[in-house]
């Protein structure tokens, strides 16, 4: 069981990586903003349309930066537990895997 603990440990530390190295990105006003995350949920960047900044008001800004960010964390979100779901499908077999944790 400590083995199948271990293995989890380390594969659990290898999707991490892996979701690091994945981008993703949430868009507002048709990309006048964009927020680009990895799949972890760190934001790297953020993108203003030049001409966009010079004409909106700080509310809009911040509605609009709102909606892309969520957005870039959503698709941040779907990758991630996607991915996880592929790990856990890989380790255990799917479902029916389980029992043997439990000396089933």
């Amino acid at each position: 069981m400590f083995d199948k603990i271990l293995e989890a440990q380390q594969k659990a530390g290898e999707m991490k990586q892996r979701l690091d190295t994945i981008s993703v990105t949430g868009t507002a006003e048709g990309g006048k903003i964009t927020v680009t995350a990895n799949a972890n949920k760190v934001i790297q960047s953020i993108t203003i349309d030049e001409a966009f900044l010079k004409e909106a008001d700080k509310e809009e800004l911040e509605e609009l930066m709102a909606i892309a960010v969520n957005k870039a964390l959503e698709q941040a979100e779907n990758v991630s537990q996607s991915e996880m779901a592929s790990m856990a499908n890989n380790m255990f077999g799917g479902m029916g895997g389980l029992g043997s944790l439990f000396g089933k």
